[in-house]
């Protein structure tokens, strides 16, 4: 039988806004409800009839609250199988009711844990029972109804308005998913706060929030994104957001958080800045980035670290981009950037929290630590005869912030709080040091006095001696080559500084 009506209910739940209406259809359908506790008071203050938990099971809340309503006449009402004859048999003879619907959400152990609540607060809230109860009856779901959220209340209101309280095996199947979906991700919320100490060798996570994007990285493939965006961004303008768009809001944020303090604006393509400028107003860091290389700026992400007003709003507005982050823009500015009706533009709220990264490979996952080590110049060794002065230490520390958001090998060339030019994403540092310079070169910029930033160790002096023969006269990379010392003697030989970081920061 795949209609079945639902003459009976069990219904307890934390969390108890917009619970009414459906109490009501059960009310007007003459539903038996059973219901204990804060849930039962609810019911009654709402004028409705309900019967205990207690009553049912011969058993009073006991322990604190850990035990309500696991007993046999709870449990065997929802999973017991009405079209198994030995099964309704074992019903009757330990006078157990048939429960074919059950309401039942899980105490918040996310949002406590959150909070920062105490470990013994955050274990309280690890719920049993209602786990139970929703397992038990989503696994019974050719007889049973499983609501296992209050996201979940306006379906089934629909669904029990229009059928007069009967349901389909369609309907309850697809409650059913709804509800492992929410225990699985209960499950793996309370695994990953207990593996923080025990370090398990497992991999789970688990999100509940899913939008479909128009494609994947490209139109032929699907694509979905899996985690809030809400949180982050809040979108006031512009066409939905595509997965390549993520992807580069992804590096954008990543990059500019190693900017707090001064007024920085970047634009980047492909997750590589291409200009990342710091100046006294947004509007000249927006122009300073943009000179970097006003080519591959054309259909870029553009992000700035301060509000945008109108002044920088004027500037931006004349070039062609699909995304700009900022965490506020002036009412002006705003009018003035909504002008390209496709244009995405976010004011961002939060920053980067997940303290891991991982994804997918040779049929199975890697997972590692954000890179959020940045050297600071007391971490620097300076390792040549010349030391840096304090202007060519600034633009060291300016330019290693941005060669470590850029694909490997990289090599990025900076002065006065820009970057003049990048090497990206090339198969050797040589090749690196001279796209680079061809890119500063292509933009008219002099690269003599400009610092270099390497991501990773000069394996010989060669590329030294190519940034040198262009006017580079400071290094700061992460040494660790066997040949470091050749690299170090070229430099004491033409009066370069060069400082060794000790962290390298590959990206791939």
């Amino acid at each position: 039988m795949s209609h079945v009506p639902v003459k009976s209910a069990l219904i307890s739940v934390y969390h108890k806004e917009n619970l009414e209406p459906l109490l009501e259809i059960l009310s007007n359908n003459n539903v038996t409800i059973y219901s204990t506790g804060g849930t039962r008071k609810f019911i009654e203050e709402s004028g409705l009839e309900v019967k205990t938990v207690e009553g049912l099971t011969g058993y009073p809340s006991i322990f604190g609250g850990r035990v309500k309503t696991l007993h046999p006449n709870i449990m065997g009402g929802i999973l017991y199988r009405r079209s198994e004859a030995n099964d309704v048999m074992q019903a009757g003879e330990y006078d157990i009711p048939s429960i074919d619907l059950v309401v039942v959400d899980l105490y918040p152990f996310s949002a406590t844990l959150s909070s920062g609540a105490s470990h013994e607060e955050i274990i309280e809230k690890i719920d049993i029972g209602g786990i139970s109860l929703i397992r038990a009856a989503a696994k019974n779901y050719n007889d049973v109804l499983i609501v296992s959220s209050m996201s979940q209340y306006d379906e089934a209101l629909k669904i029990l308005s229009e059928n007069n309280c009967n349901t389909s095996i369609e309907q309850r199947k697809k409650f059913a998913a709804y509800a492992f979906s929410i225990s699985s991700q209960y499950d793996t919320e309370i695994f990953n706060y207990f593996n923080t100490e025990a370090q398990l060798p497992h991999f789970k996570k688990s999100f509940s929030t899913a939008t479909t994007l128009r494609y994947g990285e490209n139109p032929h493939q699907e694509g979905v994104f899996y985690g809030n965006l809400e949180e982050m961004f809040n979108q006031l303008h512009g066409k939905a957001i595509s997965y390549n768009n993520l992807v580069d809001i992804d590096a954008a944020v990543a990059l500019m958080e190693e900017f707090a303090e001064d007024t920085v604006f970047s634009i980047l393509k492909h997750t590589n800045a291409c200009g990342v400028a710091t100046a006294d107003t947004i509007k000249e860091a927006y122009q300073k980035a943009f000179e970097a290389d006003t080519v591959s700026a054309f259909g870029g992400v553009l992000i700035s670290n301060v509000e945008v007003n109108k002044e920088a709003a004027l500037e931006i507005n004349k070039l062609f981009f699909e995304i700009l982050i900022a965490p506020g823009f002036g009412n002006e500015a705003l009018e003035i950037l909504k002008s390209k009706k496709n244009r995405i533009l976010l004011v961002q709220s939060q920053g980067l929290s997940a303290r891991l990264q991982f994804k997918s490979i040779l049929n199975g996952v890697i997972q590692q630590e954000r890179d959020v080590e940045t050297e600071s110049p007391e971490q620097f060794s300076e390792v040549t005869k010349r030391k840096p002065t304090a202007d060519e230490t600034i633009a060291m520390v300016f330019a290693n912030k941005i060669v470590k958001h850029t694909k490997s090998n990289a090599i990025v060339l900076a002065r006065n709080g820009q970057m003049i030019g990048s090497g990206v994403g090339q198969t050797s540092r040589v090749d690196a040091v001279k796209q680079a310079i061809s890119k500063a070169r292509a933009f008219g910029f002099d690269v003599t006095d400009a610092v270099m930033a390497s991501d990773a160790f000069f394996p010989f002096a060669d590329s030294a001696e190519i940034a040198f023969n262009e006017g580079v006269r400071a290094i700061v990379q992460p040494g660790g080559s066997v040949r470091d010392m050749d690299t170090v003697k070229f430099c004491d030989e033409h009066d370069m500084t060069m400082v060794f970081t000790g962290k390298r920061h590959f990206k791939h």
